[in-house]
């Protein structure tokens, strides 16, 4: 059994090439296009055009550009996320992978054990506290419950039955910066799940490092 911690990574940015042209100049570009002011752009107008869209709630500029992103999270967090309409995702299938050798599960902020791999069937309780230990041994009996129907015959797509929300999952997934304002207006917010919150809030942070202006404006 494999434990690990949720991650992200960003795979591409739709919109430019990050140096002469960015995201911010192609939606200036579009949004110019609106009010025919095509004349007043150039290479230093981008930031300050966005931020006036934005102000007037004219969110659907930029829907011209967009990120995608790939996720390693559980099953629970992912079955979340793909609520969102206007995305496009790709997630691991359980139905055709095949977890009979090793199975990886994603450990919750609330669990006190570390990243890593166990290859003991026992956990010394002295060293961990009982909640941890009780999901560890949960994780422990679905793996085993899983590889034991696969060996009566049972192909993965019905042995999956049993998998619990805390497997591993990877999921790109592809949306507009609109439609990624929006996720984040959710899932960062304090009513959201913790897990959610904890790779969320971390992609927020990181968007406003790598584009300026969109995703300024939101708070938690």
């Amino acid at each position: 059994m494999i434990l690990i911690k949720p991650s992200f990574k960003i795979m591409k940015i739709l919109g430019g090439d990050f140096t002469e042209t960015t995201p911010l100049h192609l939606i200036e570009r579009a949004g110019r296009t609106c009010y025919k002011s095509e004349s007043l752009f150039d290479k230093n107008s981008a930031k300050e055009f966005v931020k006036r869209i934005l102000k007037k709630g004219h969110e659907s500029v930029i829907e011209h550009s967009a990120i995608t992103v790939k996720f390693i999270i559980d099953r629970g967090v992912s079955h979340e996320l793909v609520r969102h309409r206007l995305c496009a995702f790709s997630q691991e299938s359980t139905r055709y992978c095949n977890y009979k050798n090793n199975m990886t599960f994603i450990i919750p902020p609330w669990i006190n054990l570390s990243p890593g791999e166990y290859l003991t069937d026992y956990i010394d309780t002295r060293q961990i506290d009982r909640e941890a230990s009780t999901w560890f041994l949960g994780l422990k009996y679905a793996q085993d419950t899983y590889s034991t129907l696969l060996s009566f015959g049972w192909n993965p797509q019905q042995a999956r039955s049993v998998l619990p929300n805390a497997l591993k999952t990877e999921l790109v997934v592809t949306a507009n910066f609109r439609e990624w304002r929006h996720i984040f207006k959710l899932r960062c917010a304090k009513s959201a799940h913790p897990q959610m919150r904890e790779i969320m809030i971390p992609l927020h942070k990181k968007c406003m490092q790598v584009i300026p202006i969109i995703f300024d404006d939101i708070n938690y």
